[in-house]
């Protein structure tokens, strides 16, 4: 091979190596061409803030047509794998990641949802697959065994992981949902309140199981999700505070508060215990 073949070899690596570099910085994740990511960001916000949206809000957005009496009750089981690596990536700020989730709305088991949340930096990405009542079921017995041939590849990738990676149920996370959406720029604004982790199980139908609040009162969380562009009269209307934006996951504050049901050391926080 001669010198300049060779040079020639090397430019054209590097090139791949650099725009590659670039595409992660400023594009889109890579992603399969059925793929839609969107872009979503949080607030924590207080009572007050919301009312005084809501007041902005009227005149340029809607109800989303799902929600009766302008909300509805969220119940999401999420499963995490023998590592906790979904809580622990998202602790430690990973910008890569994913979780799995079993999700139903108003208690009721019409619509069952096996979803899994991807997320690279800002942007997200939904998959999702039905589930009967009865399916659900036998993932809690911990039969997901058909789930190996099912025709929704995401059940399938469910069952792989279920098995090689010991994905097990973790916890569930409560809150009441008021959603609003605008076409343009398909910009969804959801105010999530009283969240709340369930404990004493993990069956998602059962309206008996006790809730602990997770956010610190008079505290809700806001998320604005769009895909193509955030209009610029929705953005004039977003909290004013550039430090009420927050990172944290509804998963690992009810994780977080439900530890006491894996051990007893939360029994010691906070209290200098003397050595035997």
């Amino acid at each position: 091979m001669g010198s300049d073949e060779t040079s020639t070899s090397l430019l054209r690596r590097i090139g791949r190596r650099v725009g590659r570099r670039i595409g992660e910085e400023l594009a889109m994740p890579p992603r399969r061409c059925e793929e839609r990511y969107r872009h979503e960001l949080k607030y924590l916000i207080s009572y007050g803030q919301k009312a005084d949206l809501n007041v902005r809000m009227a005149p340029l957005l809607d109800h989303d047509s799902h929600a009766r009496d302008g909300s509805y009750t969220i119940r999401s089981l999420y499963f995490d794998d023998y590592w906790n690596t979904a809580y622990q990536e998202k602790v430690d700020g990973v910008l890569t990641r994913k979780k799995y989730r079993i999700r139903i709305y108003d208690y009721s088991d019409r619509v069952i949802k096996l979803e899994r949340k991807r997320k690279s930096d800002s942007w997200i990405y939904k998959e999702d697959a039905p589930l009967t009542h009865e399916q659900f079921d036998r993932i809690l017995a911990g039969d997901v065994g058909f789930m190996e041939h099912s025709e929704h590849q995401l059940c399938r990738e469910f069952y792989v992981e279920y098995v090689s990676n010991v994905l097990r149920p973790r916890v569930i996370v409560d809150y009441e949902r008021e959603p609003w959406i605008l076409d343009a720029g398909t910009v969804r604004v959801t105010f999530d309140m009283d969240v709340r982790a369930a404990v004493d199980g993990f069956d998602i139908f059962d309206r008996t199981l006790p809730t602990l609040p997770v956010l610190e009162p008079g505290k809700l969380v806001m998320e604005v999700k769009f895909t193509e562009f955030l209009p610029q009269i929705v953005r004039d209307i977003l909290p004013g505070k550039a430090q009420e934006i927050t990172a944290a996951s509804k998963y690992v504050l009810c994780y977080d508060k439900a530890s006491y049901l894996r051990g007893f050391d939360y029994w010691q926080e906070g209290w200098n215990v003397p050595s035997v």
